[in-house]
């Protein structure tokens, strides 16, 4: 991203992921829900950890395809059917997968997770939506 990511004083100090993206690049991608569907339409996981890491791989290669790469994700918004913070150590290991496999920078952009009732299809545990910020 050209840009930042940032930990400003007197926001909650935590080190999975930084509450601020400064962003100062030409290009905005605002990249629709990803899940963690193949082309095809197989679901590529069936346990949470799993659909997130599929999900933000699927992320990555939408922000690709719009001329960004990884360091330009500037905010990701998770959507999880019945979300509680049990779940959070899942979501968690997707993103560390993400992240070794090269698919997320660390640490992550801005999170936000928003609990819903459903998703398009059931067996879908999480839906991940991606802006970006390309130079």
């Amino acid at each position: 991203m050209s840009g930042e990511l940032s930990h400003p004083d007197g926001l909650l100090k935590q080190s999975d992921y930084a509450p601020l993206a400064i962003g100062s690049g030409s290009r905005l991608l605002l990249l629709a829900g990803q899940t963690a569907t193949s082309p095809e339409g197989d679901l590529e996981a069936d346990d949470l950890s799993g659909q997130v890491y599929a999900s933000l791989k699927y992320i990555v290669i939408g922000v690709r395809g719009g001329g960004g790469d990884v360091g330009d994700i500037a905010r990701l918004t998770c959507y999880i059917p019945g979300w509680r913070l049990e779940m959070w150590d899942d979501v968690v290991e997707g993103v560390r997968r993400a992240q070794e496999s090269g698919g997320l920078a660390k640490p992550m952009p801005p999170i936000t997770i928003v609990g819903v009732q459903a998703l398009f299809r059931p067996e879908i545990l999480v839906e991940i939506e991606a802006v970006a910020i390309v130079g």
